[in-house]
This record gives structure tokens, sequence and C-alpha cells, in this order.
């Protein structure tokens, strides 16, 4: 696996000759929806080749519908895919397919992608360091398989790799908006302002939609650790390992049939040479040919290692499939604690929501009690008023008898009247106290 590096330019220049051929071959090669992948090897070594839809289905094995969940034109929720051949990530801005031997990267010219592609090259190149020094010792097959065995394979390297670049983003993100949340949230708690509410509806915007990107990533991981039979699909060096271990067993089964067959015609021929060899000699030719025929004990021991090979297969398999577990369980815990902070977060805001709520409500409940002692005011006064207009009918009586009336009487009538509001008004706000109406 070390040494496959794939046909890079080969690749590269056959879409090439697509695309750049005259005015025909562009709107050809943009047809066929050519774009650039970088390519990442088992070595850490990138480039960059110009592919159409067709080249990466035969490169990847990936069929048409898997590829659009890379498209950045189209919106699709976080997914990570176990196929035959490879594995399609979509997590983010990572839209990748990993293969057995290399990392094919879509969108690398956003710059939020370069640092992932700069670790995921550390990483392998990493990987590949150690294992040339584990060659270069000298040491036994059976130390390097051991090691091996301990060591994660390529896919699981740049799978980890996907996976902490978009926990990494998505906790960043969050992190950002706390830090911006708490002190504008603070601040309109003080002080009630349009400018101040503006901004924690901006921030509170901002809350739903990362919780949102967190919520499908933490279900899909959650998706995959319910899942063994997706999990399995993403041992890509297993299952490549055991297609040519499969492809070895049948070339030997043909070998072994070939010698049978060499072997019935040899016993055929030392049967025809010893017909008069005596019955027991016979049998015990018989007996010794049969121990070395390949239908015989030989058929049964090589049954018996096929069995004891696929237990260990299914055992390793298992094995892996608990490593594999343990490796998105520990980014399974990172997203979910992201969750949780932006859960909390939001029930911060919740809070302030209710808090500004319970102030505004205090305050409308002041308005409205100022309202009624107006409207008792405002009533008192208009009976004034109407006791004024009362006094200023022209009507002949006792009181507007010029012999009678004088600035006495004025004085009382008008002092009587204003008297007589205070006291009703007085009266109308004890009333609405005893009934709660008022504070």
């Amino acid at each position: 696996m070390r040494g496959a590096r794939p046909p890079w330019k080969g690749a590269g220049e056959e879409e090439g000759r697509g695309g750049v051929g005259g005015v025909g071959g562009r709107k050809k090669g943009a047809a066929a929806g050519v774009r650039a992948w970088v390519a990442v090897d088992a070595a850490g070594e990138a480039r960059v080749a110009e592919l159409g839809r067709q080249a990466v289905m035969r490169r990847t094995g990936l069929p048409a519908r898997d590829l659009r969940i890379l498209d950045p034109q189209l919106s699709y929720p976080s997914t990570v895919l176990g196929r035959e051949r490879a594995i399609v990530v979509g997590l983010e801005h990572i839209k990748t397919i990993i293969t057995a031997h290399e990392v094919l990267l879509l969108n690398h010219r956003d710059p939020a992608v370069e640092p992932f592609v700069r670790e995921l090259q550390r990483r392998l190149r990493h990987r590949h360091q150690q294992q040339e020094c584990e060659i270069e010792k000298g040491k036994d097959d059976e130390d390097i398989s051991a090691r091996g065995s301990r060591a994660l394979p390529f896919e699981f390297i740049a799978l980890e790799a996907c996976l902490e670049a978009a926990c990494t983003c998505l906790e960043n993100e969050a992190a950002v908006l706390e830090k911006e949340a708490h002190p504008a949230l603070d601040k309109l708690t003080s002080k009630i302002s349009t400018l101040n509410l503006e901004h924690v509806r901006q921030i509170k915007s901002r809350l739903v939609a990362i919780t949102g990107r967190v919520q499908k990533v933490r279900d899909e991981l959650e998706h995959l650790l319910d899942d063994d039979d997706d999990m399995a699909e993403m041992y890509l060096t297993d299952k490549m390992m055991q297609q040519h271990l499969s492809e070895e067993a049948s070339h030997s089964s043909l070998n072994d049939q070939s010698e049978g067959i060499d072997e019935d015609r040899m016993r055929a021929e030392i049967s025809s040479e010893e017909n008069d060899a005596p019955r027991m000699y016979e049998d015990e030719l018989q007996n010794v040919v049969n121990d070395n025929s390949p239908h015989g004990p030989c058929l049964f021991n090589v049954e018996s290692h096929r069995a004891n090979t696929y237990s260990t297969k299914s055992s390793n398999k298992h094995l892996d499939v608990q490593e594999l577990e343990m490796l998105l369980e520990a980014y399974f815990v990172q997203i979910d604690s992201t969750l949780n902070k932006l859960t909390t977060l939001r029930e911060y805001v919740d809070d302030t929501e209710d808090y500004i709520n319970i102030m505004l409500d205090d305050k409308q409940n002041h308005l409205l009690q100022m309202g009624v002692m107006l409207t008792t005011a405002t009533l008192i006064v208009s009976a004034f008023v109407a006791l004024v207009g009362i006094f200023g009918m022209n009507i002949q009586i006792d009181l507007f008898d010029e012999k009678k009336a004088g600035m006495p009487e004025f004085l009382w009538t008008v002092g009587g009247s204003a008297a007589g509001s205070i006291i009703l008004y007085v009266i109308a706000v004890t009333w609405c106290k005893r009934r709660r109406l008022l504070e």
C-alpha cells in the first residue's frame, strides 16, 4: 500500500485534452463537469488533477448520486458514507473522497481548506516516515505486522483529519460567538435600546445557524456509531487485502486441482504396471496415494485452514470496528460538547429574553397605572368643568342676585367645588388601591 501511487499525470492529461482543445473542447469539458481536484497520496504528496465526473467515478467506483453530495453549488447536510472502494465525506467545508491509497479534495482553493490540506499532508508524511524507519531498522515481519495492527490505516487517518477539521471549525465558531454573546446580552440587560436589541438579534440568528450545523454533524456521527455495517464498509484497506488474498487463494486452488489430476494419472499408471502385486501392497499404495490426493485429508486441511482464516478475519474485523468506533466516539464527544455549549448559550439568551420581557411588562404596568390615575383625574376635572358650566348659564337664581351675592359667596362656591373634586379623586385612588388596581 505504501508504494502504490495512482497515475496522476495520465489522468490529468486525459481530462486536460478534453477541456482545452478549442471552443468545442471547452464546452465539452464544461458539460462533463471537469474540475480541479487535489489528490494526496499515502506519502503525503499533493498534486492537482483536472478530473471530470466520469473520471472520478471510474477512479473511486462511486455512483453519480454520491458525487452530488460534494457539489458546492448544492446544499446537502453533513454526510459520511462508506462505499465499496471509497468513503465520501461532506462535513462543513470539507468535501473529499477517501480511497485506500489517496484522498481527493474538491474545493482546495477555499482559504478554510488550506489548513486542512497541510494538516493531512503532515499526518500522512509522519505515517510514511514511520513505515520507512521500521523498514530501514531491519525489523522482522512479525514486529512490523504487530505494529501495523495497532496503527490506523490510511483511510482512517484521512477520516480523522476530516473529522478534526470539521469539529474544530465548529468549536471555534461557537467559542467566538460565545465571547460576543455574553457582553451583548449583559449590555442589553442593563440598557434596553434599539441598537442593543438589533445586536442581540444578529447573535441569536448566528446561534441558530451554528446549532443546526453542529446538530447535523452530531446526528451523522451518532448514525454511524449505531450501525456496525456502515462502519465495516469504511475498512477499505482490509477489503482490498481480503480481495487480494481471495485472488491468491483462487490461484492456489487451481494449482492444487492440476496437481491432483497429475497424481490421479500417476496412480493409474502404477496400478496398471503392478497388476500382479499382492493385495496388501496395493491397499497400502492406495492408502498412500489417497493421503497425498487433494480430495483426501489435504482437502480437509485446506478447508480447515480457510475456516480458521475466515474466523481470524472476522475477529480482526470486529476489533477494527471497535477501533473505528473509538475513533468516532472521540469526535462525537467533542461535537457533543460543542452542542452543549451552544445549548447553554441558547438557554442564557432565552433567560435574557424572559428577563427583558419581565422588565417591559413591569414598565407597561406602570404606564397602565399612570393611565388609570390620569383618567380618574380627567374625570374629576370634567365634573368640575361641568359645575362651572352650570354656573355660567344665563338663568336668574338667588345666587346671582347683586344684593345677596358677593366675593365670599364666589370663593365658597369655587373652593367647595375644587375641594369636592380633590376629595372625589382621593376616594377613587384609594378604591383602586384596595382593589389592587394600583400599587
